[in-house]
């Protein structure tokens, strides 16, 4: 799906939105990609002359991209918000001009919580790995 299809699903919006496509393996892992343009307003000061996408930016793009496993569960209109992040490492830079690609699986839940591993690679370099839990909250 793309950016149109995600609004459907996503509670998140420009500049916020940062997954240009998504898909649905199957119930438990899915798939997305950014690509960094290099005029995102994150980049802006980080750094100056050396733009290099933040870590918490590419945990929320992971995030963004288990929430699309997450669309259909405990009902509609539930937002989900993020409850923690585990074992997070960043294993190589994101520069402008990269694309981003992640893949999400849901580990476990217990409604309203669920738990989620991802890893991001940049030219099937791992770039970011983590755990993360959310709950969905109407």
């Amino acid at each position: 799906m793309k950016r149109d299809e995600l609004k459907k699903i996503l509670p998140h919006r420009e500049p916020m939105l940062l997954i240009d496509e998504a898909e649905k393996i199957d119930d438990t892992t899915a798939t997305g990609r950014y690509t960094v343009t290099g005029d995102e307003f994150f980049l802006q000061g980080h750094f100056p002359g050396n733009p290099v996408v933040p870590g918490v930016i590419l945990c929320e793009i992971m995030a963004q991209t288990s929430c699309v496993l997450m669309a259909d569960l405990d009902g509609a209109n539930k937002t989900p918000y993020f409850t923690g992040l585990n074992k997070v490492k960043f294993k190589e830079k994101v520069f402008p001009g990269d694309t981003i690609e992640i893949t999400c699986s849901i580990t476990r839940s217990k409604a309203p919580f669920y738990f989620a591993s991802g890893s991001g690679s940049v030219n099937g370099k791992v770039a970011v790995v983590g755990e993360f839990s959310f709950a969905l909250i109407e």
